[in-house]
């Protein structure tokens, strides 16, 4: 078991939640505030660490298998994104899916850093 940190799709209501294969829900919780947040193309957010002007990420903490994270998590994401280690506002370390920095310079990126919540951006408008 891992704890996994999701803030996109994967989160209650997400298109993508029934791939948590009934894990459960931990709690709601912020990143430390080092990261900064995107949508890609309107697709789906990703976040990177930075050491300048981080922002908190707002996300839910599962308790998820690794053959749950292997088999159904990890295949479902784009390859924009990679498996990483993040800090929550606590000190907690947990996995999440993060942008990889080769996708830094994409012209998709839209920054939502002060937002810093997927469900909030989706319904802004």
């Amino acid at each position: 078991m891992v704890l996994m940190f999701l803030n996109g799709d994967g989160m209650r209501g997400g298109r993508l939640h029934d791939q948590l294969a009934g894990a459960p829900l931990l709690r709601i919780a912020p990143s430390a505030p080092k990261y900064r947040y995107y949508s890609v193309g309107d697709r789906f957010p990703a976040m990177i660490a930075t050491a300048i002007e981080g922002r908190t990420v707002t996300g839910e903490v599962y308790d998820v298998p690794l053959e749950v994270l292997r088999d159904n998590l990890i295949p479902a994401e784009p390859p924009e994104l990679e498996l990483d280690l993040i800090e929550l506002d606590d000190g907690t370390a947990c996995l999440a899916t993060v942008l990889r920095r080769s996708h830094l310079d994409s012209p998709e990126l839209i920054d939502i850093s002060d937002i810093g919540d997927w469900r909030t951006y989706r319904t802004t408008p």
